[in-house]
């Protein structure tokens, strides 16, 4: 995610903190020092909040380790002023699958919480009050109450929040995972408009909250349905054949005078014949800024990429390419360079099978939205 430092990292997974994080910080102690508080009070609440944000990590590990059971790596957990979120390369489709990691994050705060009413009672401390003790709460007794109220509000069914994915979860079991995705959307988005409206008199946060919810169930569902007409399709048939590769003797000046008479902008670098990299153009002006035009396109490009093979999934091929963060990965049959498969194509062939659909329908039909 732009704007975010790295942390630190834990379990194979970065931990990051995105550049308004520290607003919060301030906003807690903003308030106490304003209405004549002590510093140490000052500090207490900004230690309060970071307490009650390695609960929100250890929530965004529970839906990563979960995921990494089925294979789904996690990119990132990145902390942001309304939360935390983590950034896997894609959600299991397999409706079991989606409901353990959904319910993952939860589970955590469930066994947080548990564990700070264990140790409450160990050490003779009153019954919790929930944040009803007026603000004589220890601060246990506060964490215990914080942990509970992430439980009850990540299982809103808001989609994409945690109690949305599992509504999509238990819809996808009677309908298809695109159906699913849009009705749950459709609630979630439902829920942020009230979210918005409830934020302008109870806490402006909710407002920044409803934003997230409604545009991140618009763009799920959007996915989704891309997903659905994906079905059946492979990467040979959505990738482009009249590319031009480079080879990574070859000078940026190169691959500048390429791009002027190709308009082609992300490259792939082969050797012998086989896939040694690839070269964005965000790659070469970064290399020309730091190198200058001689310099080799090893010098720059990404290593390590793994070609999409011809006859792989387009949808898979799609995640491939978020994956590593490209948007254009090169395409093999049988180890040889046969296209080049990129986001713009793949959105240009959908288009393009939709319209050949819409064309072939017979005359007469009614199309079912």
């Amino acid at each position: 995610m732009k704007w975010s430092w790295k942390i630190g990292e834990f379990a194979g997974i970065g931990l990051y903190i995105h550049a308004t994080f520290p607003l919060l910080l301030v906003f807690a102690a903003l308030p106490v020092l304003l209405y004549g508080g002590e510093i140490s009070e000052a500090l207490s609440s900004i230690a309060f909040i970071l307490a009650l944000f390695v609960c929100v990590v250890l929530h965004e590990y529970g839906h990563a380790l979960a995921a990494r059971r089925y294979g789904i790596k996690t990119q990132d957990i990145t902390l942001l002023p309304i939360g935390g979120v983590a950034r896997l390369e894609r959600m299991p489709e397999k409706p079991s699958q989606e409901l353990v990691v959904a319910a993952a994050g939860p589970a955590v705060n469930v066994v947080i919480a548990a564990a700070l009413a264990v140790a409450m009672f160990a050490a003779g401390a009153a019954m919790p009050t929930l944040g009803l003790g007026w603000g004589n709460e220890s601060v246990l007794e506060q964490l215990l109450t914080v942990n509970i109220v992430l439980v009850l509000f990540n299982l809103i069914p808001a989609f994409p929040m945690d109690g949305g994915r599992i509504l999509r979860a238990l819809l996808a079991t009677r309908m298809d995972h695109a159906a699913a995705t849009r009705y749950a959307a459709m609630l979630g988005q439902g829920i942020a408009v009230v979210f918005a409206v409830a934020g302008f008199f109870v806490n402006p946060l909710l407002v920044l909250t409803a934003l997230f919810i409604f545009m991140g169930a618009g763009a799920e569902s959007q996915m989704a349905q891309q997903r659905g007409r994906m079905r059946g399709m492979t990467a040979g048939q959505a990738m482009r054949t009249n590319i031009r590769a480079l080879a990574p003797y070859e000078r940026l000046s190169g691959a500048v005078d390429s791009m002027m008479s190709t308009g082609q902008q992300d490259f792939p670098i082969a050797e012998n014949g086989r896939v040694v990299g690839m070269l964005t153009r965000e790659m070469v002006i970064k290399g020309l800024k730091q190198f200058g035009a001689y310099a080799p396109v090893a010098q720059v490009m990404q290593q390590n990429v793994v070609p999409i093979e011809a006859d792989q999934p387009l949808a898979s091929a799609m995640d491939a390419m978020q994956s590593h963060e490209l948007a254009a990965l090169p395409v093999t049959s049988n180890g040889a360079l046969v296209g080049m498969l990129t986001f713009d194509g793949i959105r240009e062939f959908l288009a393009l099978q939709k319209m050949l659909k819409t064309r072939e329908r017979p005359t007469g039909e009614t199309p079912i939205l």
